[in-house]
């Protein structure tokens, strides 16, 4: 019977766990905080969106980084293998709007029960306040892990589901990728994604709380930005993780980079000014910036570096004729009023100070004195209210964690390390990232499958 270590009882943990424990190893989790599941509990706004009930086709779709490195693991535990297994195990799910997938009860705690009580009946231990601080080899094979300062126990294989370096409460620290490094792994630079953004213009601030519904963005790279590379790491927020000494400045690969990253000074040139995301949904207003739904999955795209502006439409169903009818129609009946009494049946209260001010049309100018130009300005601004992005909130508001253990240097069949027999890895350590939806926790529990049932394999 293989003795093997999980580190971090999360979704891609546990679930490895299972797997393993189910094949007939002896498993422990090693967990550092006080109970398990402690990012599980926050997601889908403490709902857990477990999983999205797509075809693997459309789930490679929504991966922002890496997707085929997940055909083995996907193909082998999808979307229906999980929602079979919380099924079998005592909670009951539902199919929500997007194909997102939650338990009934709306409940994120249902799910962490679910497994435990699972790892439970499979005599799995699970150590809570247990730190693991090293691993260790033996002619590149693991021997054996360091729990805490001193504590050494022999171990036959180990598999690193520690999370990327986003919401740091939840024990997520970086710890992976410290381990990944000295089993001679190199990283993608970790950035946050799915996250808020900031942006310049004072208005937004007027607009705190205010959600949206029903509109679009296109999120624009501007044309002809450059930055120096050394002012984009001391400007960045997001490089939280050199308090980790997981990395230095000069060691931080780029996105798309694998090893150590060169410290020699370099102007970054951006693309030809794009759309980078288009989108239609939700969004909210907050005090620093953006928020929601569409906001979070448009930061999959966003760069360290590249300059970006949002551009909103609150009336994406509407041509500009259309929408221009719309407001003739709407003056011609309150042609009596003066402009700020006439704009409740196209925006919201809290937006309609604030489309004023853009549009540059006196609030008490009578309805019937508005010329054709000013009107149309009015349709502009409707359909491109243009918001000039600052920077991303960090990684204590990320979901996820972009970048993470270079994923050419994992068997993608197995999940081990090509370095060192018995490492593996699972989860968002690894450089893998998707969309808002339940991707992300798919990409947990596929991963964390396939490591677990690979680690318990008899040699």
């Amino acid at each position: 019977m293989k003795n093997i270590a999980v580190i971090g009882a999360g979704a891609a943990g546990m679930m490895a766990a299972a797997a393993a424990a189910e094949s007939g190893a002896k498993v422990t989790i090693y967990e550092k905080n006080e109970k398990a599941g402690k990012k599980i509990y926050i997601t889908g706004k403490g709902r857990c969106n477990v999983t999205n009930n797509v075809d693997a086709d459309m789930f490679f779709g929504n991966v922002c980084r890496n997707p085929k490195f997940l055909y083995s693991a996907v193909y082998a535990f999808d979307h229906d293998s999980v929602c079979d297994f919380f099924e079998k195990n005592g909670c009951r799910l539902k199919v929500e709007r997007g194909d997102r997938v939650f338990p009934v009860s709306d409940h994120s705690s249902d799910i962490i029960g679910t497994l435990v009580r699972y790892l439970q009946r499979l005599h799995v231990k699970i150590s809570y306040n247990s730190e693991v601080t090293g691993i260790e080899y033996e002619d590149d094979k693991v021997a054996a892990i360091t729990v805490g300062r001193k504590e050494k126990i022999p171990v036959d294989a180990v598999i690193v589901c520690t999370g990327g370096i986003s919401y740091e409460s939840t024990g997520s620290t970086g710890d992976g990728y410290r381990f990944a490094r000295k089993a001679g792994h190199s990283l993608s630079q970790p950035f946050p994604s799915l996250v808020p953004f900031e942006v310049k213009e004072a208005w937004v601030k007027e607009l705190q709380g205010l959600s949206l519904k029903n509109v679009s963005i296109k999120m624009v790279a501007c044309e002809n930005e450059t930055e120096d590379e050394d002012a984009r790491f001391a400007n960045s927020k997001n490089l939280e993780v050199k308090k980790l000494g997981v990395v230095k400045k000069a060691e931080i690969p780029s996105d798309n980079a694998v090893g150590v990253a060169s410290s020699e000074k370099k102007k970054k040139k951006n693309k030809n000014s794009k759309s980078v995301y288009e989108g239609f949904g939700e969004m909210l207003f907050t005090h620093f910036g953006i928020s929601g739904p569409l906001i979070l999955t448009a930061s999959t795209r966003y760069e360290e570096g590249t300059r970006y502006k949002i551009h909103l439409n609150l009336k994406p169903a509407l041509t500009k004729e259309q929408l221009d009818k719309r407001i003739i129609r709407d003056f011609e009946e309150g042609n009596k009023k003066v402009f700020r009494n006439v704009l409740g049946g196209l925006f919201p209260s809290k937006l309609i100070p604030v489309i004023i001010n853009l549009s540059g049309i006196a609030p008490d100018k009578k309805v019937s004195e508005i010329s054709k130009a000013e009107r149309m300005k009015l349709v502009d601004l409707t359909q491109d209210l243009v918001m000039t992005v600052t920077g991303t909130r960090g990684f204590n508001e990320a979901i996820v964690t972009k970048g993470g253990v270079n994923v050419k240097e994992i068997d993608s069949s197995t999940m081990e390390s090509k370095f060192r027999k018995g490492l593996y890895f699972a989860g968002e350590v690894l450089d893998i990232d998707a969309v808002t939806g339940g991707f992300n926790l798919q990409v947990a529990w596929s991963t964390g499958h396939l490591a677990g049932l690979c680690a318990a394999m008899e040699e």
